[in-house]
Protein backbone atom coordinates (compact mmCIF):
# COMPACT_ATOMS: atom_id res chain seq x y z
CA UNK A 1 0.00 0.00 0.00
CA UNK A 2 0.81 3.63 -0.25
CA UNK A 3 2.59 5.17 2.27
CA UNK A 4 2.43 8.78 3.62
CA UNK A 5 5.52 10.08 5.05
CA UNK A 6 5.98 14.10 4.62
CA UNK A 7 8.75 14.85 7.42
CA UNK A 8 10.98 14.89 4.21
CA UNK A 9 9.27 14.87 1.46
CA UNK A 10 8.85 19.08 1.38
CA UNK A 11 12.37 19.65 1.64
CA UNK A 12 11.81 19.68 -2.14
CA UNK A 13 9.58 21.48 -2.92
CA UNK A 14 11.04 24.72 -1.68
CA UNK A 15 12.06 25.87 -5.25
CA UNK A 16 12.51 29.66 -5.79
CA UNK A 17 9.02 30.22 -7.32
CA UNK A 18 7.17 28.45 -4.53
CA UNK A 19 9.20 30.34 -1.74
CA UNK A 20 8.00 33.23 -3.65
CA UNK A 21 4.65 32.33 -3.35
CA UNK A 22 5.31 31.41 0.16
CA UNK A 23 6.66 34.86 0.89
CA UNK A 24 3.82 36.98 -0.55
CA UNK A 25 1.26 34.69 1.08
CA UNK A 26 2.61 35.38 4.82
CA UNK A 27 2.66 39.21 3.91
CA UNK A 28 -0.75 39.00 3.11
CA UNK A 29 -2.20 37.72 6.10
CA UNK A 30 0.36 40.01 8.15
CA UNK A 31 -1.37 42.48 6.62
CA UNK A 32 -5.43 41.17 6.52
CA UNK A 33 -5.73 39.49 9.76
CA UNK A 34 -5.97 42.76 11.97
CA UNK A 35 -8.37 44.12 9.33
CA UNK A 36 -10.32 41.72 8.97
CA UNK A 37 -10.67 40.98 13.12
CA UNK A 38 -11.65 44.68 13.31
CA UNK A 39 -13.86 45.29 10.05
CA UNK A 40 -15.87 41.72 10.53
CA UNK A 41 -19.46 43.46 10.05
CA UNK A 42 -18.28 45.78 6.77
CA UNK A 43 -16.77 42.54 5.06
CA UNK A 44 -19.99 40.49 5.75
CA UNK A 45 -21.05 41.18 2.46
CA UNK A 46 -18.22 39.37 0.80
CA UNK A 47 -18.82 36.94 2.81
CA UNK A 48 -21.71 36.13 1.84
CA UNK A 49 -20.68 36.70 -2.22
CA UNK A 50 -18.47 33.95 -1.48
CA UNK A 51 -20.45 31.28 -0.25
CA UNK A 52 -22.47 31.63 -3.40
CA UNK A 53 -19.81 31.36 -5.51
CA UNK A 54 -17.99 28.85 -4.03
CA UNK A 55 -21.05 26.82 -4.10
CA UNK A 56 -21.77 26.95 -7.61
CA UNK A 57 -18.11 26.40 -8.61
CA UNK A 58 -17.14 23.90 -6.69
CA UNK A 59 -21.04 22.59 -8.11
CA UNK A 60 -20.22 23.30 -11.18
CA UNK A 61 -16.49 21.63 -11.90
CA UNK A 62 -18.30 18.23 -11.31
CA UNK A 63 -21.12 18.97 -13.78
CA UNK A 64 -24.00 19.92 -10.96
CA UNK A 65 -26.11 22.97 -12.13
CA UNK A 66 -29.33 25.25 -10.97
CA UNK A 67 -30.35 28.70 -12.37
CA UNK A 68 -28.62 32.24 -10.67
CA UNK A 69 -32.32 32.51 -8.89
CA UNK A 70 -32.47 28.96 -7.54
CA UNK A 71 -28.73 29.03 -6.90
CA UNK A 72 -29.17 32.46 -4.51
CA UNK A 73 -32.43 31.03 -2.69
CA UNK A 74 -31.00 27.71 -2.16
CA UNK A 75 -27.37 29.37 -0.78
CA UNK A 76 -29.80 31.43 1.84
CA UNK A 77 -31.57 28.36 2.44
CA UNK A 78 -34.78 29.89 1.90
CA UNK A 79 -36.42 27.51 -0.39
CA UNK A 80 -35.76 23.86 -0.60
CA UNK A 81 -33.89 21.58 -3.41
CA UNK A 82 -36.56 20.02 -5.81
CA UNK A 83 -33.56 17.95 -8.04
CA UNK A 84 -31.12 15.49 -7.71
CA UNK A 85 -28.60 18.62 -8.80
CA UNK A 86 -30.42 21.18 -6.50
CA UNK A 87 -30.06 18.79 -3.30
CA UNK A 88 -26.50 18.11 -3.86
CA UNK A 89 -26.16 21.53 -4.24
CA UNK A 90 -27.67 22.25 -0.66
CA UNK A 91 -25.70 19.74 0.82
CA UNK A 92 -22.91 21.63 -0.09
CA UNK A 93 -24.09 25.19 1.38
CA UNK A 94 -24.32 22.67 4.66
CA UNK A 95 -20.91 21.55 4.64
CA UNK A 96 -19.26 24.58 3.38
CA UNK A 97 -21.38 26.62 6.74
CA UNK A 98 -20.21 24.40 9.15
CA UNK A 99 -16.24 24.72 8.00
CA UNK A 100 -17.33 27.97 8.00
CA UNK A 101 -18.50 28.41 11.41
CA UNK A 102 -16.37 25.63 13.27
CA UNK A 103 -13.32 25.02 11.22
CA UNK A 104 -11.27 25.56 14.91
CA UNK A 105 -13.18 22.29 16.58
CA UNK A 106 -13.30 20.07 13.23
CA UNK A 107 -9.79 18.17 12.94
CA UNK A 108 -8.87 16.22 9.71
CA UNK A 109 -9.17 12.89 10.97
CA UNK A 110 -11.27 10.00 8.93
CA UNK A 111 -14.21 9.87 10.75
CA UNK A 112 -14.80 13.58 10.29
CA UNK A 113 -14.14 13.44 6.58
CA UNK A 114 -16.74 10.60 7.03
CA UNK A 115 -19.40 12.98 8.57
CA UNK A 116 -18.71 15.80 6.14
CA UNK A 117 -19.05 13.59 3.33
CA UNK A 118 -22.51 12.32 5.15
CA UNK A 119 -23.56 15.89 5.51
CA UNK A 120 -23.02 16.52 1.62
CA UNK A 121 -25.52 13.73 0.68
CA UNK A 122 -27.72 14.85 3.30
CA UNK A 123 -30.78 15.38 1.20
CA UNK A 124 -30.06 12.08 -0.60
CA UNK A 125 -30.56 9.63 1.75
CA UNK A 126 -29.26 7.97 4.16
CA UNK A 127 -27.48 5.45 2.16
CA UNK A 128 -25.85 7.59 -0.22
CA UNK A 129 -23.26 9.80 2.01
CA UNK A 130 -20.46 9.17 4.82
CA UNK A 131 -19.20 6.08 3.41
CA UNK A 132 -16.13 4.48 1.83
CA UNK A 133 -16.69 3.24 -2.19
CA UNK A 134 -17.10 -0.56 -1.69
CA UNK A 135 -16.37 -0.86 -5.60
CA UNK A 136 -13.15 -0.15 -6.95
CA UNK A 137 -13.15 3.28 -8.75
CA UNK A 138 -11.12 4.79 -11.58
CA UNK A 139 -10.50 8.32 -12.90
CA UNK A 140 -11.35 8.81 -16.68
CA UNK A 141 -10.85 12.07 -18.82
CA UNK A 142 -12.38 12.60 -21.73
CA UNK A 143 -10.91 14.11 -25.13
CA UNK A 144 -12.35 16.35 -28.08
CA UNK A 145 -13.63 13.87 -30.16
CA UNK A 146 -15.86 11.90 -26.73
CA UNK A 147 -13.35 9.05 -26.46
CA UNK A 148 -12.59 8.04 -22.86
CA UNK A 149 -9.41 6.80 -21.41
CA UNK A 150 -8.19 6.10 -17.88
CA UNK A 151 -6.09 8.76 -16.42
CA UNK A 152 -5.52 7.21 -12.92
CA UNK A 153 -6.05 3.88 -10.87
CA UNK A 154 -7.12 5.15 -7.07
CA UNK A 155 -6.53 3.09 -4.39
CA UNK A 156 -8.99 0.03 -4.61
CA UNK A 157 -11.85 -0.18 -2.17
CA UNK A 158 -10.52 -2.88 0.34
CA UNK A 159 -7.12 -0.44 1.39
CA UNK A 160 -9.56 2.63 1.38
CA UNK A 161 -10.18 3.16 4.89
CA UNK A 162 -6.84 2.11 6.20
CA UNK A 163 -5.05 4.52 3.32
CA UNK A 164 -7.33 7.27 4.76
CA UNK A 165 -6.48 6.63 8.24
CA UNK A 166 -2.86 6.32 7.56
CA UNK A 167 -3.09 9.89 5.82
CA UNK A 168 -4.64 12.21 8.61
CA UNK A 169 -2.39 10.02 10.78
CA UNK A 170 0.39 11.65 8.59
CA UNK A 171 -0.80 14.79 8.11
CA UNK A 172 -1.36 15.48 12.12
CA UNK A 173 2.23 14.04 13.00
CA UNK A 174 3.57 16.69 10.26
CA UNK A 175 1.74 19.53 11.53
CA UNK A 176 3.08 18.61 15.02
CA UNK A 177 6.44 18.73 14.16
CA UNK A 178 6.21 22.75 13.15
CA UNK A 179 8.82 22.59 10.62
CA UNK A 180 6.97 22.61 7.41
CA UNK A 181 5.00 25.56 6.19
CA UNK A 182 0.89 24.39 6.38
CA UNK A 183 0.64 26.36 2.97
CA UNK A 184 2.74 23.36 1.58
CA UNK A 185 1.72 20.60 3.99
CA UNK A 186 -2.06 21.27 2.65
CA UNK A 187 -1.74 20.94 -1.22
CA UNK A 188 0.12 17.38 -0.44
CA UNK A 189 -2.44 16.07 1.62
CA UNK A 190 -5.36 17.04 -1.12
CA UNK A 191 -3.31 16.11 -3.86
CA UNK A 192 -3.19 12.41 -1.83
CA UNK A 193 -7.00 12.37 -0.45
CA UNK A 194 -7.72 12.34 -4.55
CA UNK A 195 -5.38 10.22 -5.66
CA UNK A 196 -6.98 7.80 -3.11
CA UNK A 197 -10.29 8.89 -4.13
CA UNK A 198 -12.34 7.32 -1.34
CA UNK A 199 -15.79 7.72 -1.53
CA UNK A 200 -17.73 6.50 -5.11
CA UNK A 201 -18.85 9.94 -5.40
CA UNK A 202 -18.00 13.62 -4.36
CA UNK A 203 -14.15 12.88 -4.15
CA UNK A 204 -13.50 16.43 -5.76
CA UNK A 205 -16.22 18.56 -3.84
CA UNK A 206 -14.89 16.81 -0.64
CA UNK A 207 -11.26 17.93 -1.60
CA UNK A 208 -12.01 21.34 -2.08
CA UNK A 209 -14.24 21.66 1.36
CA UNK A 210 -11.03 19.86 3.21
CA UNK A 211 -8.56 22.97 1.27
CA UNK A 212 -11.05 25.37 2.97
CA UNK A 213 -10.78 23.54 6.54
CA UNK A 214 -7.23 23.23 6.68
CA UNK A 215 -6.68 26.70 5.32
CA UNK A 216 -8.63 28.01 7.87
CA UNK A 217 -7.62 25.71 10.62
CA UNK A 218 -3.84 27.10 9.71
CA UNK A 219 -5.37 30.94 9.98
CA UNK A 220 -5.52 31.53 6.13
CA UNK A 221 -8.80 32.22 6.12
CA UNK A 222 -9.55 34.15 2.94
CA UNK A 223 -11.44 31.44 1.20
CA UNK A 224 -14.06 33.15 3.42
CA UNK A 225 -14.19 36.05 1.74
CA UNK A 226 -12.93 35.27 -1.48
CA UNK A 227 -14.03 31.78 -3.40
CA UNK A 228 -10.92 30.00 -3.33
CA UNK A 229 -13.74 27.34 -5.96
CA UNK A 230 -14.26 30.36 -8.39
CA UNK A 231 -10.50 30.41 -8.84
CA UNK A 232 -10.05 26.98 -9.52
CA UNK A 233 -13.40 26.54 -11.62
CA UNK A 234 -12.22 29.51 -13.34
CA UNK A 235 -8.17 27.87 -13.96
CA UNK A 236 -9.35 23.94 -14.21
CA UNK A 237 -7.49 23.26 -17.04
CA UNK A 238 -4.44 24.67 -15.36
CA UNK A 239 -6.29 22.32 -12.54
CA UNK A 240 -6.48 19.35 -13.86
CA UNK A 241 -3.32 19.53 -15.99
CA UNK A 242 -1.30 19.88 -12.56
CA UNK A 243 -3.03 17.07 -10.73
CA UNK A 244 -2.11 14.69 -13.95
CA UNK A 245 1.69 15.53 -13.54
CA UNK A 246 1.69 15.42 -9.85
CA UNK A 247 -0.32 11.79 -9.25
CA UNK A 248 2.36 9.79 -12.35
CA UNK A 249 4.37 7.24 -10.11
CA UNK A 250 2.01 8.15 -6.96
CA UNK A 251 1.73 4.33 -6.18
CA UNK A 252 5.31 4.20 -6.37
CA UNK A 253 6.08 6.73 -3.71
CA UNK A 254 8.00 8.66 -6.53
CA UNK A 255 5.42 11.03 -7.66
CA UNK A 256 6.50 14.77 -7.67
CA UNK A 257 3.96 16.97 -5.80
CA UNK A 258 5.53 20.35 -7.33
CA UNK A 259 3.16 20.79 -9.93
CA UNK A 260 -0.07 20.76 -7.80
CA UNK A 261 1.71 22.62 -4.52
CA UNK A 262 2.64 25.42 -7.25
CA UNK A 263 -0.98 25.55 -8.89
CA UNK A 264 -2.49 25.56 -5.30
CA UNK A 265 -0.32 28.24 -4.04
CA UNK A 266 -0.58 30.54 -7.22
CA UNK A 267 -4.69 30.87 -6.20
CA UNK A 268 -3.64 31.15 -2.56
CA UNK A 269 -1.73 34.27 -3.69
CA UNK A 270 -4.85 35.36 -6.15
CA UNK A 271 -7.08 35.14 -3.54
CA UNK A 272 -5.20 37.61 -1.24
CA UNK A 273 -5.00 39.61 -4.15
CA UNK A 274 -8.47 40.26 -5.28
CA UNK A 275 -9.30 40.49 -1.40
CA UNK A 276 -6.94 43.17 -1.00
CA UNK A 277 -8.52 45.02 -4.37
CA UNK A 278 -11.98 44.52 -2.81
CA UNK A 279 -11.75 45.46 0.72
CA UNK A 280 -9.68 48.70 -0.80
CA UNK A 281 -13.42 49.52 -2.49
CA UNK A 282 -15.37 48.77 0.24
CA UNK A 283 -13.86 50.16 3.45
CA UNK A 284 -11.78 52.65 2.47
CA UNK A 285 -13.03 54.85 -0.22
CA UNK A 286 -16.46 54.98 0.99
CA UNK A 287 -17.69 55.55 -2.63
CA UNK A 288 -20.79 55.31 -3.87
CA UNK A 289 -21.26 52.06 -6.41
CA UNK A 290 -21.46 54.09 -9.47
CA UNK A 291 -18.36 56.00 -8.14
CA UNK A 292 -16.51 52.54 -7.78
CA UNK A 293 -16.91 51.56 -10.73
CA UNK A 294 -15.66 54.84 -12.12
CA UNK A 295 -12.50 54.67 -9.97
CA UNK A 296 -11.79 51.43 -10.99
CA UNK A 297 -11.99 52.06 -15.01
CA UNK A 298 -9.67 55.43 -13.99
CA UNK A 299 -7.22 53.34 -12.30
CA UNK A 300 -6.63 50.86 -14.94
CA UNK A 301 -4.14 50.68 -17.24
CA UNK A 302 -5.25 49.90 -20.86
CA UNK A 303 -8.49 48.70 -21.08
CA UNK A 304 -11.30 46.86 -18.65
CA UNK A 305 -14.41 44.70 -20.11
CA UNK A 306 -17.92 44.74 -18.29
CA UNK A 307 -16.75 41.31 -17.50
CA UNK A 308 -14.21 42.20 -15.66
CA UNK A 309 -15.82 45.26 -14.19
CA UNK A 310 -18.16 42.73 -13.05
CA UNK A 311 -15.49 40.36 -11.21
CA UNK A 312 -14.11 43.00 -9.41
CA UNK A 313 -17.35 44.09 -7.89
CA UNK A 314 -19.45 41.11 -7.22
CA UNK A 315 -21.72 42.97 -4.87
CA UNK A 316 -22.61 45.24 -7.78
CA UNK A 317 -25.38 44.27 -10.51
CA UNK A 318 -24.89 43.87 -14.03
CA UNK A 319 -27.63 46.17 -13.88
CA UNK A 320 -25.63 49.14 -12.54
CA UNK A 321 -22.33 48.86 -13.79
CA UNK A 322 -24.09 48.99 -17.49
CA UNK A 323 -26.46 52.02 -16.55
CA UNK A 324 -23.04 53.74 -14.94
CA UNK A 325 -20.78 52.67 -18.41
CA UNK A 326 -23.60 54.44 -20.28
CA UNK A 327 -23.38 57.67 -17.94
CA UNK A 328 -19.76 57.70 -18.41
CA UNK A 329 -19.69 57.49 -21.92
CA UNK A 330 -22.22 59.96 -21.91
CA UNK A 331 -20.02 62.74 -19.99
CA UNK A 332 -17.29 61.72 -22.05
CA UNK A 333 -15.17 59.93 -19.22
CA UNK A 334 -14.74 56.85 -20.77
CA UNK A 335 -14.09 55.87 -24.09
CA UNK A 336 -16.08 52.52 -25.73
CA UNK A 337 -13.61 50.03 -28.24
CA UNK A 338 -15.23 47.44 -30.33
CA UNK A 339 -18.71 45.61 -29.80
CA UNK A 340 -20.47 42.28 -28.82
CA UNK A 341 -18.51 40.29 -26.48
CA UNK A 342 -15.59 41.64 -27.70
CA UNK A 343 -16.27 45.08 -26.11
CA UNK A 344 -13.87 47.32 -23.95
CA UNK A 345 -13.29 50.31 -21.63
CA UNK A 346 -10.78 52.88 -21.80
CA UNK A 347 -10.67 55.96 -19.40
CA UNK A 348 -10.30 59.34 -21.80
CA UNK A 349 -7.08 61.27 -20.05
CA UNK A 350 -8.45 64.98 -20.98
Amino acid sequence: MRKFDYREEWKALLTPEIVSYLSQIHEFKGEQTLFIESKADTLTQLVEIAKIQSTEASNKIEGIYTSDERLRALVKDTTRPKTRSEREIAGYRDVLNTIHENHDYIPPKSTIILQLHRDLYKFEGADTGGKYKVVDNIIEEEDSTGNKSIRFNPVPAWETPEAVEELCRSFEEALYMEQIDPLILIPMFILDFLCIHPFSDGNGRMSRLLTLLLLYRAGYIVGKYISIEKLIEDTKEVYYDSLQKSSIKWHENANDYEPFVKYMLGVIVAAYRDFSSRVKWLTTENLSKPERIREIIRTTMGTITKSELLKRCPDISQVTVQRTLAELMETDEITKIGGGRYTKYTWNNK
